[in-house]
């Protein structure tokens, strides 16, 4: 996968995280379900940073 799409696909997932931050906001009752999504959210764009630059090879420049 290109760096420019590991980049799309992390700004998608925290986008996600953000809005589902806002929802908490507006609906306490489901805020708990909201915030948690909103961490998986967050790990998931973690995660694909690090596979990417633990796989990518060294660059030199």
């Amino acid at each position: 996968m290109t760096g420019l799409a590991v980049m799309e696909n992390v700004r998608r997932y925290r986008a996600i995280a953000s809005l589902c931050r806002q929802a908490a906001a507006f609906r306490p009752i489901q805020g708990g379900s909201l915030l948690a999504q909103a961490i998986e959210w967050e790990e998931r764009a973690v995660t694909e940073l690090e596979r990417y630059f633990n796989c990518s090879p060294a660059r030199v420049h």
